[in-house]
């Protein structure tokens, strides 16, 4: 699972920053969100210290965002920044006991991932909600459902690819286990995103 995500997330920004006009590696890069959703999720769930898993994406995050700048968008936040996000509001949801509460947590964290240039945005923090509440016979539907209103506001349209990973983790449970019980080194799995867009952007320099 893990070196899925990390290389359909390699191929996804190659495709962005040196053939823009392929839309192959687009489509292809479209696997990985979904995977670090997963991953998030699973983490968030499963940690013995959430603050501790909390500070642990924030450091990625601070560490990534100059790459990320340098490589694809030097406007953008990157998107372990949106996941740390999406983190944070599952840690907050999880400690209030007012729905009420809860649902204007999750109105205002998407207003401010949509005003502020977060990557995904609302979408990003929305996937993370249907990867921690939905039951595996929803995560589909609702993940398909998301796409289209995406697709609608943003024009989307290659986002519709991301269901495929989501479909196989909701649908093929055995083989998705097989994909779990390949693990990587956690030092791998960390550094992984900043250090491969500091080689995207050293690229841009000499290409």
């Amino acid at each position: 699972m893990q070196w899925i995500a990390m290389l359909t997330m390699l191929i996804d920004h190659i495709g962005l920053v040196f053939f823009p006009h392929q839309e192959m590696w687009r489509i292809i890069g479209r696997i990985a969100f979904p995977i670090y959703v997963y991953a998030l999720v699973q983490g968030h769930r499963y940690t013995s210290s959430r603050p501790k898993y909390i500070v642990r994406l924030a450091v990625i995050a601070a560490v990534s965002q100059i790459p990320y700048q340098l490589a694809l968008d030097p406007e953008g936040l990157n998107v372990v920044v949106t996941l740390f996000a999406g983190a944070l509001v599952l840690y907050v949801l999880e400690r209030s006991d007012s729905r009420l509460l809860s649902w204007m947590v999750v109105v205002a964290a998407c207003a401010l991932m949509s005003e502020f240039p977060f990557d995904y945005g609302a979408y990003g923090l929305l996937l993370i909600l249907i990867f921690r509440y939905a039951q595996a016979g929803w995560l589909v539907p609702l993940h398909m459902l998301l796409n289209l209103l995406f697709w609608f506001l943003n024009d989307w349209e290659l986002q519709m690819w991301s269901v495929i990973p989501t479909a196989v983790i909701a649908y093929g449970p055995h083989v998705w286990r097989k994909l779990e019980s390949v693990r990587v080194s956690r030092w791998v799995w960390r550094s992984f995103y900043p250090l491969h867009l500091l080689a995207i952007a050293v690229l841009r320099v000499f290409i």
